[in-house]
C-alpha cells in the first residue's frame, strides 16, 4: 500500500472513532511508519488515537507525538488525581487490594507493585488513564504469577492455533523460564497484538518480548 493511501485510511479511522477529535490530530506516513501529532484534551483520547491507527492494515510502526493540553478549567491537582486513582483501583474487582501503588507528579501517574496476571496490569492502567487531569501513565507493575503452566511453550502454541485473529504457522515461540519471545511475521498490527495477548494468557508467563514483524 502506498503511503498516501495509508495516511488517508488512518485519517478515515480517526474520523470514525467517536472518542477522538480528529480535527486536532496530524498524520504523516513514511514507508508504513506513522507519526501522530497535534493535541488532544485528555490522555485517554491520546491512547484512543494510537489504537485507531494500529487498527489500520499496513501500519508497521507508530511514533506518538500527540500532546495532551488541558483546558484551564479542567486542570486537576496531583493529590486529587492520586486520590481518584487509588479509589478507582480499589473499586476494580480485577485488581487485588493493595497490590498497586500510585504516584502522581505534574499530572503524570506512575503505577508500581505486583500482580499475578497481565490482564490485571493492563486493567489498572486502563482505569487510571481515563481520569480527568491525567497527562500520562507509566505502568511499572510487575507480573509475578503464583500459578505456573507445566509446559508454557506448548500452552502458548496451542493458544495461538486456537486464535481466529492470526495465522499461527508464521509465529515462533521461545521460552526461558517465564520469559517468552515471539518471532516471525504477521499481516497487521492487530494480529501482532492478538498474538502477544495469547502469550500473556498462559499461567506462568512473566514477560513477553514481541519481535514479530509486520509484512
Amino acid at each position: 500500500m502506498k503511503d498516501d493511501e495509508l495516511r488517508q485510511d488512518i485519517i478515515d479511522e480517526l474520523d470514525f472513532e467517536p472518542s477522538i477529535d480528529a480535527a486536532s490530530i496530524g498524520v504523516a506516513v513514511d514507508d508504513g511508519i506513522v507519526t501522530l501529532s497535534g493535541h488532544v484534551a485528555s490522555y485517554a483520547e491520546k491512547v484512543a488515537a494510537e489504537h485507531a491507527a494500529q487498527r489500520v492494515r499496513g501500519v508497521r510502526g507508530i511514533a506518538q507525538e500527540i500532546e495532551v493540553r488541558f483546558p484551564d478549567a479542567k486542570k486537576t491537582a496531583d493529590d486529587q488525581i492520586a486520590k481518584r486513582a487509588v479509589d478507582i483501583l480499589a473499586w476494580n474487582t480485577a485488581i487485588p487490594d493493595g497490590a498497586v501503588l500510585v504516584k502522581v507528579q505534574k499530572g503524570w501517574v506512575t503505577l508500581s507493585g505486583t500482580v499475578d496476571w497481565q490482564f490485571q496490569r493492563i486493567s489498572a492502567a486502563d482505569a487510571v488513564r481515563r481520569l480527568s487531569g491525567v497527562a500520562g501513565v507509566s505502568n511499572l507493575i510487575e507480573v509475578k504469577p503464583q500459578l505456573h503452566s507445566a509446559n508454557v511453550k506448548s500452552s502458548i502454541e496451542n493458544a495461538l492455533k486456537r486464535g481466529a485473529e492470526f495465522e499461527a504457522h508464521g509465529i515462533r515461540v521461545q521460552v526461558e523460564g517465564g520469559k517468552v519471545t515471539l518471532d516471525g511475521v504477521v499481516h497487521s498490527w492487530h494480529e501482532r497484538s492478538a498474538a502477544e495477548r495469547a502469550a500473556w494468557s498462559v499461567a506462568g508467563v512473566t514477560s513477553v518480548k514481541d519481535n514479530l514483524a509486520i509484512g
